[in-house]
């Protein structure tokens, strides 16, 4: 049997991280946390469920995910975020994949938990993620804040039966913060790759976002919570490319 282990990275995750670290149980050879130095109880947690509690500077998600992939020791691994859970379907499925050596990494879908209610339509769901792995045929890339497994183009993928289950936003308000955070760092990534951003970026692109996942991708099917999400989704669209704008001012203003 394929030994495994479990990254996560961590940054003030007491709220999430003892029930991540509980559906690892009987799954997880090894369980490494890398934390981004947490003010709370978020050591106290992983190191009373025996994970290993490493500290590293945070420079970014895809960054630290990379880091934390060279930490584990074994090369077959299973990375979770701290608001992240294996479904008992997805237990099962990854417990039968350690018996053999059919694949270099393994997709599945995660469905997601918002304000208490289960979305399962827009661009929430099945939303499908490369969450086990061969290190050795896989890095995180995409463009912070939005990590993405990209395996190697050898590599062969296989999709499992079961879910993560993913405890997103407890609160409107919360959501509302994390996406002001997230379209800053988004904007700032896209400064870094000197991606403009145009009068179609700002006047159709979130638009069309919101059509997208509201329509085309049945988020009315969601109800209420369906229509705040992909309402914010459109938001997120028109703050990252907003600030992209007025970053490429300041750049311009600093060189004048």
């Amino acid at each position: 049997m394929r030994k495994l282990s479990a990254v996560i990275i961590t940054f003030n995750e007491e709220r999430n991280i003892g029930r991540c670290l509980e559906s690892l149980k009987g799954i997880a050879d090894e369980i490494v946390v890398v934390d981004s130095f947490s003010t709370d109880q978020t050591r106290n947690i992983s190191e009373k469920a025996g994970a290993l509690f490493l500290e590293h500077a945070f420079e970014g998600h895809i960054q630290q995910k990379n880091y934390a992939l060279t930490q584990a020791s074994n090369d077959l691994v299973l990375s979770l975020d701290a608001d992240e859970v294996l479904s008992d379907t997805l237990r099962t499925s990854i417990l039968n994949l350690k018996q053999r050596e059919d694949a270099d990494g393994y997709t599945m879908n995660r469905l997601s938990n918002y304000c208490g209610h289960w979305i399962h339509h827009g661009s929430w769901y099945p939303d499908i993620k490369l969450r086990v792995f061969d290190r050795r045929k896989v890095r995180w890339s995409g463009v912070n804040p939005h990590d993405k497994a990209a395996p190697f183009s050898d590599a062969k993928i296989i999709h499992l039966s079961g879910d993560i289950l993913h405890y997103t936003y407890y609160t409107i308000d919360e959501h509302i913060q994390k996406l002001d955070y997230f379209s800053g760092i988004a904007a700032q990534a896209y400064l870094e790759k000197n991606k403009k951003a145009g009068w179609w970026d700002l006047l159709v692109r979130p638009g069309f976002a919101f059509f997208r996942d509201f329509i085309l991708r049945a988020g009315f099917l969601d109800g209420y919570y369906g229509w705040v999400i992909a309402r914010f989704t459109a938001h997120y669209t028109l703050q990252k490319y907003v600030k992209l704008r007025f970053l490429h001012e300041q750049v311009r203003k600093k060189v004048l």
